[in-house]
């Protein structure tokens, strides 16, 4: 009995020694809290919205924005507003930054303030401020706004290439509007793409992030920004593990061009791209899904006049690798508009290698083609499409090139996600002349083999792998 008591007694005092050893590594974050807490703000925006009374929150629903997109479609009968004249209206949202420089120059994200009407900067010590904007790249997210203030805390910034996945980092913002609140995490990943956001390899984390820390700071232990909170991925609104920083590298040299001109210059090659999945990788015949898949060539762009065409896989840019697509627009946007580069793609198996002109990236974004209205139906292919030939009209959008617009889409296509308003560019490396001639490229690939056909979606275009079936 005696034994047994001790060997319990022992196994509890382990397992106390043991428990006290794990919380001695685990990190202590109020010392972090103490000295940078003063360097992050609390950004409050108003922007003045001319809008209809359906657009206007219905009362007791401000919150819910489902049902407020609901009501805003179907109304209800007798609902205060429905029907009345068009008024003004405050629109007022939240958001953090932080400042670099102690003469009072304020990062954030872009969403925040952008369109603006009002800017004001609330310090740790209450003092406000009303900000002026420099300039908002939305592109990355990134915006640099302005208070006249002198001897700020600012933030020390760090680097983030030296980031390890598993490493601990916390965050201060406003979350739901609660200032300088603090979470903390570890990076789950680095170099993220996200949908649409190909210029930022965001630091990927699963710190607790909330509306309202949009712009906040990312800090290692050692009291360094490393990132911008931008994004999180939900789908109750609020956190859940998965949130997206943008590296404070990319945000710093976004805000010195913005400090210098108001606006930002990128490289640009006038093309679109996707990623190289294992089935297109097959098309192709590829052994690997190195590269960036070019869709589309802009007529007239410096891609086009370098040589570059639709189905090439670009493996190298001006040097370096380019192992996916997310690799390359940040390659081509950090290069200096004017400069002559080397790329190297592969073109139906045989590598080759262009040099063509970097120019600038626009603006603006090119006209959208247009869905022609329906036409009576034709006969379905093999892989479940309906196509008909573009007019003239349609033509000249597309500068000229032919395309076969999807009228129905069933089977493997629908599958692989075609569907009416597309518009088929090509089958593989091949421009589609007539749905003729394309039904005859189909009609010959065996079952069990994999092509990929060129679609044109709205502004974008992007290859769609097909299993042929039967």
């Amino acid at each position: 009995m005696l034994r047994n008591w001790i060997t319990v007694i022992g196994f509890g005092l382990i397992t106390a020694i043991n428990t006290s050893a794990y919380a001695k590594d685990l990190p202590d974050f109020t010392e972090l809290a103490e000295k940078h807490g003063a360097e992050v703000v609390n950004i409050s925006v108003t922007q003045n919205v001319h809008a209809d009374p359906s657009a206007m929150p219905f009362p007791g629903m401000e919150g819910d924005e489902q049902m407020q997109e609901f009501f805003k479609r179907f109304g209800i009968p007798g609902m205060p507003g429905q029907g009345a004249p068009q008024q003004d209206y405050k629109s007022q949202s939240l958001g953090s930054g932080f400042i670099i420089s102690s003469d009072g120059y304020i990062l954030t994200n872009a969403h925040v303030v952008n369109e603006a009407d009002e800017v004001i900067v609330k310090l740790y010590d209450k003092r406000e401020f009303k900000a002026k904007i420099i300039g908002v790249d939305k592109r990355t997210d990134v915006a640099l706004v302005k208070i006249e203030a002198t001897g700020l805390p600012k933030v020390n910034v760090g680097d983030p290439a030296k980031l390890k996945v598993g490493e601990w980092v916390a965050a201060i913002g406003s979350p739901f509007g609660l200032e300088n609140t603090m979470t903390a995490g570890i990076v789950s990943a680095k170099g993220r793409a996200l949908p649409q956001e190909n210029f930022v390899p965001f630091i990927q984390t699963d710190v607790a992030i909330n509306p309202g820390n949009s712009g906040g700071p990312l800090f290692n232990l050692a009291g360094e920004v490393v990132g911008i909170n931008s994004q999180i991925y939900s789908r109750s609104g609020g956190s859940m593990g998965l949130s997206f920083s943008i590296p404070i590298d990319v945000a710093i040299d976004i805000s010195n061009q913005l400090k210098a001109s108001g606006k930002i210059t990128r490289g640009w090659l006038g093309i679109a791209i996707q990623e190289i999945t294992k089935e297109l990788a097959e098309s192709f015949g590829m052994k690997n899904t190195n590269g960036a898949l070019v869709a589309s060539v802009e007529k007239n762009g410096p891609a086009d006049k370098g040589g570059l065409e639709a189905g090439d896989i670009i493996t190298k840019f001006d040097g370096k690798a380019i192992t996916s697509s997310a690799d390359l627009p940040r390659a081509v946007g950090a290069t200096k508009p004017g400069k002559i580069a080397a790329v190297e793609v592969l073109r139906k198996g045989a590598v080759k290698t262009f040099s063509m002109g970097v120019g600038e990236m626009p603006t603006e974004t090119a006209e959208a083609v247009q869905n022609s209205k329906p036409v009576p139906k034709a006969e379905a292919n093999r892989i479940g499409l309906t196509l008909k030939e573009l007019t003239p009209q349609q033509k000249k959008k597309l500068n000229g090139k032919n395309g076969l617009l999807v009228m129905e889409s069933a089977g493997a296509a629908a599958q692989a996600g075609i569907r009416r308003g597309d518009v088929v560019l090509g089958l593989n490396n091949s421009e589609s002349q007539s749905v003729d001639l394309f039904n005859k490229q189909i009609n010959a690939v065996a079952v069990g083999k994999t092509i990929a056909v060129l679609v044109l979606r709205g502004e974008n275009t992007l290859y769609v792998p097909i299993k042929v079936t039967k």
